[in-house]
């Protein structure tokens, strides 16, 4: 069989294969745009209020390390680990035998000091101020009675009827004789005005002394007797009976769980915007949902230390759930911006000229950059002072990275490229 060649293919054989190709390509279409599935929405429009967030640990609404004042053996214990006690509720009792021993010496002499002032204050000193009276009466008696004797025996002798001896030696009893009421007359008012003062005082002293004494001892008898000075549980008791109490370390500790304590520090400048009673929620390991939560106390003073303001925070704590020592995380409500133009975190998106912009989705079906300026910040929203209004749609999932003029389809989240497949294998169909 003989094959007959073309001269022409003979000669171009180049020519004719690039005609070829040229014909084929002319049929095929450009390979589509691809498209980007992203997530939008519209701006929305409400009230903001600013997020002062802070990590803290749970503590007690009150505590009471009880600690006994004096060292002794524990004789009993009416309480164990998370027993609910009452204020005034016995909870532990001390070796005191020695302790009322001294006691009762006390209330011994006690009675004997109020004996001695009974005995000084209706018996003695009246005695003592009667006897001075008498002795007053005595001396003016004896006065009187000298006085006349010396004037009688001035008329004997105007009579010569004695000697002038006589005379003079009965006045000189006279003067004696003044010279004794005088004296008992002076006594007199010292027992009325200083010594009935002082030995009324002296009594008064010993059974004000006796009385210290035996409360002093009733006080160290009391001291065996350990009462809880608040309501609450009992969540520490390290000693059993048997075992000696130390003085001033504490053998029972008693916790107010009822409410919870979240202790924050914050910038003084923030903790002016606060308000007693202001709202805020606490995160809690194990707890799916925010608690809700209040501010119970606005420290007046500056921690000296980190010249921080010190913020409680009161969490309800009914049936104990919660507990003591637990880590959380806060969220304090602050300045509350009514009528915001609001968008999900996701849609911001910072520049490196430090300017902040969104992805708004144009009638194009793509993606442009538009530079806003936001305000408030929350953990899942950001106010937007200007920029975008809530007639636009704004990329919230999916523009990270988009550049802008990106074409877009907004839908859900893994549909990236499905578009621009579909597309591409409908141009592959209308291939010649």
């Amino acid at each position: 069989m003989r094959v007959r060649y073309s001269t022409a293919a003979l000669l171009f054989p180049p020519l004719l294969a690039g005609l070829a190709f040229t014909g084929c390509k002319g049929k095929t279409e450009e390979a589509p745009e691809p498209v980007v599935s992203v997530e939008a929405e519209h701006p929305t429009v409400g009230a903001i209020s600013e997020e002062i967030a802070a990590d803290a640990v749970l503590a007690p609404l009150a505590q009471a390390a009880i600690a006994p004042r004096i060292s002794a053996p524990i004789v009993k214990e009416m309480v164990q680990r998370g027993s609910h006690v009452h204020k005034g509720e016995l909870l532990l009792t001390l070796e005191d035998r020695d302790l009322r021993g001294a006691a009762l010496d006390s209330q011994g002499s006690l009675t004997q000091a109020q004996a001695a002032y009974t005995a000084a204050t209706l018996a003695t000193i009246p005695e003592d101020v009667q006897k001075a009276e008498l002795d007053v009466a005595q001396a003016k008696a004896n006065l009187d009675v000298a006085n006349r004797t010396a004037e009688e025996r001035k008329l004997l002798l105007e009579q010569g009827a004695i000697s002038r001896r006589d005379v003079e030696t009965a006045a000189a009893a006279a003067v004696q004789a003044q010279a004794a009421y005088e004296t008992a007359v002076k006594h007199l008012a010292n027992t009325q005005k200083t010594t009935q003062k002082t030995n009324t005082e002296t009594a008064q002293g010993q059974l004000t002394s006796a009385q210290g004494k035996l409360e002093n001892a009733a006080a160290q008898v009391s001291y065996a007797s350990l009462r809880s000075p608040i309501d609450g549980v009992v969540t520490d008791r390290p000693l059993f009976p048997g075992e000696t109490a130390a003085a001033g370390t504490p053998v029972i500790t008693v916790m107010d769980t009822t409410s919870l304590l979240a202790k924050l520090h914050i910038s003084q400048a923030v903790a002016q915007k606060l308000a007693i009673g202001g709202a805020a929620e606490l995160s809690i390991p194990g707890e799916a949902d925010p608690l809700q939560a209040s501010i119970s106390l606005i420290s007046p003073a500056l921690d000296p230390g980190s010249t921080t303001v010190e913020i409680w925070l009161k969490l309800p704590n009914p049936g104990g759930r919660y507990r003591v020592g637990t880590p959380v995380h806060a969220v304090i409500r602050g300045t509350t911006i009514q009528g915001a133009v609001q968008l999900p975190v996701g849609a911001i998106l910072p520049a490196e000229d430090g300017s902040t912009n969104v992805l708004v989705v144009g009638s194009d079906g793509k993606a442009h950059k538009r530079a806003v300026k936001v305000g408030l910040r929350t953990t899942g929203k950001v106010q937007i002072l200007s920029g975008v209004t809530p007639a636009d749609t704004v990329i919230t999932e999916g523009g990270y990275g988009l550049d802008d003029g990106t074409k877009v389809k907004v839908g859900g989240k893994g549909d990236d490229d499905k578009g621009g497949k579909d597309d591409a294998s409908s141009g592959d169909g209308s291939k010649g």
